[in-house]
């Protein structure tokens, strides 16, 4: 059972992460096409609403609730990693990762309003927020009780400055 709910949670996390890089992609498109002329804008705008909505409610809803199931089904029958604190650090991340998906949608929302709350490059930087999740709860699960917690943090602080020179380097092309 152990191998089936750990699979089934991959799964889940495999797709989540797929939705969240494809659901913030496209709201860099939405917003770029915000400042094009009608009725390209109003055509572009459409369809992209339409394909969030739909990576949202057919993708990440789904997949957020395989991971989450298939977690909880892993910790009962490992109950000893409730008392590890990479589990307590996991799950704490966990929680801002569907915290933040939740937070999408008020973007999706936004945006199919017509809202220039926000420019392309935010949601550039937007999108690489799961690539930083990503990296620090694969590490948390692979590396268990035997993570160094300072070398996790100098990691991730260095893998963020990286990510944050490509996008300043990005947007001083134009691109």
């Amino acid at each position: 059972m152990y191998f089936f709910a750990k699979s089934l949670h991959l799964v889940g996390m495999v797709s989540w992460m797929a939705g969240m890089f494809y659901l913030v992609r496209l709201m860099v498109y939405h917003a770029e096409a915000l400042t094009k002329p009608e009725p390209e804008k109003g055509i572009l705008c459409r369809q992209y609403n339409l394909m969030e909505w739909k990576v949202y409610r057919i993708i990440l809803v789904p997949a957020v609730l395989i991971t989450w199931s298939f977690g909880t089904m892993l910790l009962v029958l490992q109950p000893a990693w409730w008392q590890q604190g990479w589990m307590h650090v996991k799950l704490l991340l966990l929680v801002l990762l569907s915290a933040y998906t939740h937070y999408t949608k008020s973007h999706i929302r936004w945006l199919e309003q017509g809202s220039v709350r926000y420019n392309h490059m935010f949601y550039r930087v937007l999108n690489e927020v799961p690539t930083l999740f990503l990296v620090a709860i694969v590490m948390l699960a692979v590396y268990k009780s035997g993570i160094h917690y300072g070398y996790l943090a100098a990691g991730m602080a260095g893998f963020t400055g990286l990510i944050g020179y490509g996008l300043w380097r990005a947007n001083s092309k134009g691109k």
